[in-house]
């Protein structure tokens, strides 16, 4: 079982749990993770097509191709500015 958080109001306002007990069968990419559970992450899909997610593998910051398994916590956030690289200011 994977511990998934989702965190911050963009996300949380989107589904209908924000904390979640996911059965898994064996390591898996996050990405594959998502979709093997449309009930509860499905509306996170776009937020991942657009590369504005954010995830954490405990407390490791990780991507969706980054792997999850048993005993795992997942948190995912949203990250607006998927391009930022944190060298510069961002212009308001």
């Amino acid at each position: 079982m994977v511990k998934v958080l989702i965190l911050g109001v963009t996300l949380q306002q989107r589904v209908t749990e924000t904390e979640l007990d996911l059965d898994v069968e064996g390591p898996m990419a996050i990405k594959t993770l998502l979709e093997a559970h449309p009930d509860q992450l499905a509306a996170l899909a776009p937020f991942a097509l657009r590369g504005e997610l954010l995830v954490t593998v405990n407390r490791k910051v990780g991507s969706l191709d980054s792997v999850v398994k048993n005993g795992d916590v997942l948190k995912i956030s949203h990250q607006s500015r998927a391009s930022y690289d944190g060298t510069t200011d961002i212009p308001t």
